[in-house]
């Protein structure tokens, strides 16, 4: 080959790498959000009352409204992970214990895996938690009937729980079933974090607009929320939360629109305190990643994915086998 066409190959792949991974660059700054001003009265009142938190008075308040035999038997937890499943979603929830989900221990620090579901709706998919629950002792269950329309009311049933019952868990994932964690990367990534306080991170949304549609289960009525777009907030497929941000989510709770989706319903508390979502494109967001074993093992989710993939792509990304850059 001529030396101009060798210069056209190499443009080329120096091309394509550029766009490979600038385009994460770019959409990592332009999704960063400003950091908010503590200034506000309100947000420097939520904060206080998070940082005074009686969790001795939560726990006579909660145990009535939610079952559990989960603990975390108030012991150091790195990081807390809590997936969001349906109560007929056994079969989901034993794939998640032997692949991802059985992992409790990241770089020598601890790893716990809990279940939150709602009430069903039948009698014998009730009898069959209560034994899997006893089993795995790994459920969280609230007195509500689980439902697309609950789904916000679980996710503030997770923050309550973990404030609660898991106040020394120094990072949240709240994930859905459907959903592949790469638990050793994302461990690795918030190892490196060298801010320890408000962590809110995940595939950040900006610009989300409500759902105006009144025949749309996700309808939000304008008397709810009346802004014209969301504030930004993290995909609800998968996102963490320092043990701080949980605080401060749960006292904002109170004042927020619960008629909200779950993910935003976090991101209107999480403004509220003061607190920026951080993106990272190694979430997914309701995208299924492709597999490649390699980017298995660097991203941090991927969504949508069967039980035969979950088992499969588990078994080779745990392998031990390390990847070149």
């Amino acid at each position: 080959l001529r030396t101009h066409q060798w210069c056209f190959i190499l443009f080329n792949v120096l091309l394509f790498h550029v766009l490979l991974f600038g385009a994460d660059l770019l959409e990592e700054y332009f999704l960063r959000s400003l950091p908010l001003s503590y200034t506000d009265a309100k947000t420097l009142e939520i904060r206080e009352r998070a940082r005074k938190l009686d969790t001795d008075a939560l726990k006579a308040n909660l145990s009535s409204t939610v079952s559990t035999a989960a603990t975390c038997s108030d012991r150091e937890i790195f990081l807390l992970v809590l997936v969001c499943s349906s109560p007929e979603n056994k079969t989901r929830r034993n794939t998640i214990r032997q692949t991802w989900g059985n992992v409790t221990d990241a770089s020598g620090y601890a790893v716990l895996t809990l279940f939150a579901v709602g009430k069903p709706t039948s009698v014998a998919t009730q009898l069959e938690i209560n034994e899997e629950s006893q089993k795995h002792r790994d459920i969280i269950e609230g007195s509500f009937i689980d439902s697309p329309e609950t789904q916000t009311q679980k996710m503030l049933m997770c923050v309550e729980w973990t404030v609660t019952f898991c106040p020394r868990a120094r990072y949240i994932l709240k994930t859905d079933e459907d959903v592949f964690i790469g638990v050793p990367s994302l461990s690795g990534y918030l190892l490196s974090l060298t801010q320890l306080e408000d962590i809110y991170t995940g595939r950040v949304v900006h610009h989300g607009v409500p759902n105006r549609d009144p025949q749309s289960p996700a309808f939000v009525p304008i008397h709810q929320y009346s802004e014209e777009f969301y504030p930004d907030y993290c995909d609800g497929s998968a996102f963490v939360m320092s043990q701080d941000v949980a605080r401060k989510v749960y006292v904002a709770a109170k004042e927020a629109p619960a008629s909200v989706p779950p993910d935003v319903f976090v991101g209107i508390c999480a403004k509220q305190a003061g607190i920026t979502p951080i993106h990272s494109s190694r979430f997914s967001g309701e995208k299924h990643i492709s597999y490649n074993r390699c980017c298995y093992k660097f991203i941090f989710t991927s969504s949508n994915m069967k039980e035969d993939e979950l088992f499969k792509d588990w078994k080779e990304t745990s392998d031990g086998e390390d990847c070149s850059l």
